[in-house]
């Protein structure tokens, strides 16, 4: 740390993202990015033309990518918003709404308590059930910004729209953020709710169910009022925030939706064999709806699993919380990646018992 830093930030704790080590070759289930291709539409969208065109700026308004998003949820083109990822518009939410404080759980995406922190905004922490389970109830007449991934990461637990309904109803006031960085891997969308509330703000990102993490592409839905918020710090940061290549596959990816939803499917049907096998091995795991799972075994600590497995070429993701210490976050991957995870757990648990 240099001595030019505000004293403001001394004590920031940055988010840390998942490992991206490039020592060997790894079955890579950490940073629960897609395993599959972009749509074969979106790789021919790339030629010598649009590569040439980079020296002229994108649109600002992304118009054109928004109204396809609109389209596909039943909106506006100006009740979308564009970010460079999901994160630019969670950052962009807790500047704008957050005046009368924030509110989101304990064991979550860890950038929710990066941006409190960074903003200085006061923060109320609610902690999961013991089951890791949310209860809605905690969440009604807070008066304040609610923040809520659904489904949750890491756990991939989601709560259904009539409980989304009742954390909206009880706070008019304040906006209600629900990430759905993971909706499409079977979770239910609180985008059908946008025409009922003017106080809610869905937020899902092109880098998990569209095979994009990559090219750095979020968006964000609400009212207009809301989305002309975000916008005004949009442009008051980085106007030209969607580079012209990512505009471009981010309509090609939206044209080709099916592609990805099928996608979706086959990750699902890979994750209820994981979980199985998991099960089968003894690991208590979690009925998540997101693109991974999250388990722990009674033979081995989560730490020293994660550890093992890195040894033989497969990372996971592996956290410090002491609540959940002893479990792992598995991405799913192809069905012969995780055919070979569960050989390597199955052999680092016979040499453990």
């Amino acid at each position: 740390m240099s001595q030019f830093l505000n004293p403001r930030y001394a004590s920031l704790e940055a988010y840390t993202p998942g490992e991206q080590p490039r020592d060997k070759r790894y079955i890579k289930l950490n940073t629960n990015e897609s395993p599959y291709p972009p749509a074969p539409e979106v790789v021919a969208a790339m030629d010598a033309a649009q590569v040439e065109d980079l020296r002229l700026y994108s649109d600002p308004t992304g118009k054109a990518l928004r109204e396809k998003i609109g389209g596909l949820y039943g909106l506006q083109w100006d009740n979308v918003i564009l970010t460079n990822g999901s994160d630019d518009i969670l950052n962009f939410a807790f500047m704008a709404f957050s005046g009368d404080g924030a509110a989101f759980p304990d064991i979550t995406y860890g950038f929710y308590s990066v941006f409190a922190q960074l903003h200085g905004i006061d923060t109320q922490v609610i902690p999961l059930k013991e089951d890791f389970t949310l209860d809605y109830r905690d969440y009604c007449g807070l008066n304040k910004m609610i923040v809520i991934a659904n489904p949750n990461a890491p756990t991939g637990l989601a709560i259904p729209l009539e409980q989304i309904r009742a954390i909206l109803e009880t706070n008019p006031g304040h906006v209600v953020v629900i990430d759905e960085a993971y909706v499409d891997f079977g979770g239910e969308s609180a985008a059908a709710l946008l025409g009922q509330y003017d106080n809610l703000l869905v937020t899902q990102t092109f880098s998990k169910s569209r095979s994009m993490a990559g090219a750095r592409l979020g968006f964000g839905m609400a009212s207009k009022a809301i989305i002309e918020d975000l916008e005004k710090l949009r442009y008051s940061t980085n106007p030209y925030n969607i580079n012209r290549l990512t505009m471009l596959l981010g309509e090609k990816t939206v044209d080709n939706n099916g592609y990805y939803m099928e996608n979706c499917r086959r990750i699902a049907d890979t994750r209820a064999y994981t979980q199985k096998a998991l099960e089968s091995l003894g690991f208590t795991v979690l009925p998540g709806l997101g693109n991974f799972l999250f388990a722990q075994s009674p033979d081995i600590s989560g730490e020293a699993l994660y550890l093992a497995l890195k040894d033989r070429g497969v990372l996971v993701r592996h956290f410090t919380n002491p609540r959940i210490c002893n479990y792992n976050r598995i991405t799913i991957g192809t069905r012969q990646e995780m055919e070979e995870f569960i050989r390597t757990v199955r052999e680092i648990k016979e040499g453990t018992l």
